[in-house]
């Protein structure tokens, strides 16, 4: 799952590698100019280039006094095709900031509050919070990928990759040290963007003492499995209870075909005085006799007086966009509370205050809210409002901090006082030469009527400098997931203000299938990608096509992932209503992605199993594939992917594109060799950019 402010207009920044304790080296040197042209300022465009000028925000975290916000920023260079992240501290008393350190990331307070532990070149350094100098903490061989420290800062745990299993074929067959060929026996060979090496992610618990990192002791040795889970490997699944002798992590302990359909991860505490670990989900359900934690269960997060554990919970085996039910594990009696049981919305980000108030995020009418649930009445309240999303927030005593994005904003910091939840104050400013130069379009809530009766929110993203006597060539945007909500996000890849500012009117249903609002709407989707989602589509776009100021005749359908699965099947079942289709990493033939992708667990349940199951669901799923209505291509079609591109796997860009071509159908085929199922490099970003527009303005202006 889950950035930072441009300062300097123009920096020279060092990349520093640490050599040793006292040594360092210059690696590399990469200038970074957030400026705007003159020619930029003047035109006032949101365009792809000035985009990649915007500072990201990443990590923030209030200190432990109140006082303070530290948090990251990444700044990119077009030109090295790279970024640099930096350290920021902003103060909450004047809103003063300052940047302590370059180079470095996933900042934690100190207890004091006056340190922050960070991530450079693999090792966790020390940052002083008044001068922002940094003295190395760890001397990890090899490097580590993530960390934690105890809040008693007395033990830490690391992450890093362990070999585990012979993979290589020369590793096979040391006679034949020139061989380069891997070897399986069973599922799953690769994961979104990787092969299985044999190598897993394994959490290391070590002491702190004289104020360095002793030689940690890996607390899964010998195991095929990773901790964090993979594909993302987020740090978040691993938490210290506050005296450092309990660890609670995430894991999911299968392998292969079992692996492959299963969604079950389980919550772990590992014990370092006994040097034991317990599954908390299996021990609950074999003392209850119960079949209860089968899903996702993720996300721990222990109670300050160190007795519960919090965590995110999915009930359905193989469905990995279940409702995230918030539950308490309380380690007095072993019991587990349900704490969302009447709330039919997503709880994620939790935070503890107290022992029996819990704070987390929900998104609710395509927005994401705060709210708390009191784990004595479980009385779920929501405590914000407004169209924005809050994408993450820590708080301190009645100062709540969050990051914030809006369809008109990227990622910003906000203070919100717990007195007054619409108290909700920008304290970050990161992109501020950006919006004081270049002009965002209007957006629009619309609800929208379906064909079974009922209310669609969609958003409606118009061009800057709006002007309803005029028409305008109109996008319909088919969001991915699929059950991935079409909220106040900012995205720097399929940006509406980008598009809007472009000259096109964007719009963005809802359809059925995404989040916040409420489970029958997500649910609906699985096992019907061809129907009521689609009609949903539908809906919006010929509501919005009934305006003046929308050219029908300049109707162009967009989208990636599942989103691109719907472009591919619009694109045989639209009855002439678009001029031009982009489909990015998109699903065009069911039965071969059944064979080339590898969650399984994902096609079994939306698909309905496999393309031999005798399933009712399964058969329709397979009969309405989008490669079934190739016959009816008749339009234009550009076709991106990645090369590494695993979930949903290049070869069905290549399907679609070869099809298009023997149809005569006009197309074209953008595919990145060193990118997956998303494009983050700048200047692939910009090529994909060029290529996206270029096509939707020679079809449809």
């Amino acid at each position: 799952m889950k950035q930072i402010k441009l300062i300097a207009l123009f920096m020279s920044i060092a990349i520093i590698t640490a050599c040793s304790t006292d040594e360092k080296k210059t690696v590399e040197k990469i200038e970074i100019n957030n400026d705007l042209s003159a020619d930029e300022i003047s035109a006032g465009i949101f365009t792809p280039e000035v985009m990649w000028k915007m500072g990201r925000i990443g990590t923030s975290i209030i200190s432990p006094d109140g006082k303070n916000v530290a948090y990251v920023v990444t700044n990119y260079s077009v030109e090295a095709n790279k970024g640099v992240t930096s350290l920021w501290l902003i103060s909450l008393n004047d809103g003063k900031t300052v940047k302590l350190a370059d180079n470095v990331s996933d900042p934690i307070w100190n207890k004091i509050g006056d340190k922050l532990y960070v991530m450079q070149d693999e090792q966790i350094f020390v940052a002083d919070v008044e001068t922002g100098a940094l003295a190395q903490f760890s001397f990890i061989e090899g490097g580590i990928e993530g960390f934690g420290i105890a809040p008693a800062e007395n033990r830490i745990f690391y992450t890093k990759k362990v070999s585990a299993e012979k993979r290589n074929s020369a590793e096979i067959y040391p006679d034949m040290e020139k061989s380069q060929a891997k070897i399986y026996n069973d599922l799953m060979v690769r994961h979104w963007n990787y092969w299985d090496e044999g190598k897993h992610s394994h959490i290391f618990v070590a002491d702190i003492k004289n104020g360095k990192v002793e030689n940690g002791k890996d607390i899964m040795d010998g195991e095929a499995w990773d901790a964090p889970t993979a594909p993302y490997f987020d740090i978040a699944e691993i938490a210290w209870n506050s005296n450092g002798t309990q660890l609670a992590y995430v894991c999911k302990k299968q392998t292969g075909t079992e692996y492959a359909i299963s969604t079950q991860a389980d919550i772990f505490i590992y014990n370092t005085e006994t040097e034991t670990t317990t599954n908390i989900c299996k021990e609950f359900n074999e003392h209850k006799n119960l079949n209860e934690f089968q899903g996702y269960d993720s996300y721990p997060v222990w109670s300050p007086d160190d007795t519960k554990i919090a965590f995110r919970s999915m009930r359905r085996a193989g469905n990995e966009s279940d409702k995230e039910r918030l539950f308490v594990w309380n380690s007095n009696d072993n019991s587990m509370t349900y704490l969302t049981p009447t709330f039919d919305y997503n709880a994620t980000n939790v935070v503890w205050d107290g022992n029996d108030m819990i704070y987390f995020i929900s998104p609710i009418e395509a927005t994401h809210q705060i709210c708390r649930v009191d784990c004595n009445t479980q009385q779920v309240e929501i405590l914000t409002s407004g169209d924005h999303d809050i994408t993450h927030f820590t708080k301190k005593d009645d100062i709540i901090v969050a990051e914030m994005t809006k369809l008109s904003m990227a990622t910003e910091i906000f203070k919100i006082n717990t007195n007054d939840y619409s108290n909700i104050s920008q304290i970050s400013f990161v992109n501020k030469n950006i919006y004081d130069n270049v002009q965002m379009g209007e957006v629009q809530k619309r609800w929208i009527k379906t064909t079974d009766g009922k209310q669609m929110l969609t958003w409606v993203i118009f061009p800057p400098k709006f002007d309803a006597t005029k028409k305008y060539p109109t996008l319909l945007y088919c969001e991915g997931g699929p059950q991935s909500v079409v909220s106040q996000f900012w995205s720097y890849r399929w940006n509406f203000q980008l598009m809007a500012a472009q000259g096109y009117i964007i719009v963005a249903p809802n359809r059925r299938g995404v989040q916040s609002f409420g489970q029958e709407w997500l649910d609906q989707i699985s096992g019907d990608y061809s129907g009521q989602n689609i009609r949903d589509y539908l809906s919006a776009i010929d509501e919005v096509a009934k305006e003046t100021w929308c050219d029908a005749d300049r109707l162009g359908c967009v989208g990636a992932s599942y989103g691109g699965y719907s472009v591919f099947f619009l694109a045989g079942n639209h009855s002439k209503r678009f001029k031009a289709f982009i489909s990015h990493c998109g699903i065009f033939n069911f039965e071969s992605m059944y064979g080339h992708t590898e969650e399984l667990w994902f096609v079994n349940n939306d698909y309905g199993g496999s393309y031999w199951s005798e399933n009712p669901t399964a058969k329709r799923s397979y009969a309405n594939s989008p490669h079934k209505f190739v016959t009816k291509w008749d339009t234009p079609i550009l076709i991106i992917t990645g090369l590494n591109d695993f979930r949903i796997p290049y070869t069905q860009s290549l399907e679609a594109f070869t099809a298009a071509r023997l149809r005569g159908v006009d197309a074209r085929l953008l595919a990145f060799e060193n990118e997956a199922h998303q494009v983050f490099k700048p200047q692939n970003n910009l090529v994909w950019n060029r290529e996206f527009f270029g096509w939707l303005n020679k079809y449809l202006k």
